[in-house]
């Protein structure tokens, strides 16, 4: 069953936040990500799940060229975008994900916030399962869950420790974590915790 907040990013709020979306962040990008991957070492492929217009996966090509950069998303016009940019990427939400190829590493960037509580479980399993190493979450963090109203919606945004979680589901060791801001006087980015875990 379709749940309510996969129906909001299918739609109009949906396309919104893609146009919202541009590659004014791409330097910030990039220094996240070369922080990420000087932690992973060498790796050939990543599997992004909800890649918007695909600015991590650029990022992550521009870095490197070689990394094979997959993923899925939900809603029509991200994934027409993202598909153009020469990633390979499935029209589909985190529970209708038809592919069971893995990648080195598989990752969230701001989309475990809007996964209705009660399916989380379920994005953890496709997280570990498209993931043959790493898994790394970018989410805001709470230590104990909590609903913020998003853009004048409700249930829409949810914090909790994501991470945490899925270390207590699966053998997970953490490898690195740290924290973004929007206020970073060199590299801008949402205020936001990531955890990089490794198999």
């Amino acid at each position: 069953m379709t749940t309510e907040q996969e129906n909001f990013w299918r739609g109009e709020f949906g396309d919104d936040y893609s146009l919202r979306n541009d590659d004014s962040t791409i330097p910030a990008r990039l220094n996240f990500w070369s922080k990420i991957l000087s932690a992973t070492g060498a790796i050939g492929s990543v599997y992004e799940i909800g890649t918007n217009i695909g600015l991590n996966l650029d990022a992550i090509k521009t870095l490197s060229k070689e990394i094979k950069t997959s993923g899925c998303e939900i809603n029509a016009s991200a994934h027409e975008v993202v598909s153009g940019r020469g990633h390979d990427v499935e029209h589909a939400s985190a529970f209708d994900i038809s592919r069971e190829d893995t990648a080195d590493l598989a990752f969230t960037s701001g989309v475990l916030i809007h996964i209705a509580p009660e399916r989380l479980e379920e994005v953890y399993k496709a997280l570990y399962a498209h993931s043959s190493r790493y898994i790394l979450v970018n989410e805001y963090y709470s230590p104990s869950p909590v609903e913020v109203r998003y853009r004048g919606h409700d249930g829409k945004l949810f914090k909790r420790d994501f991470a945490g979680e899925i270390m207590d589901m699966f053998d997970l060791r953490l490898v690195d974590y740290g924290f973004t801001w929007r206020r970073d006087p060199l590299f801008p980015l949402d205020d936001s915790n990531w955890f990089l875990l490794e198999k």
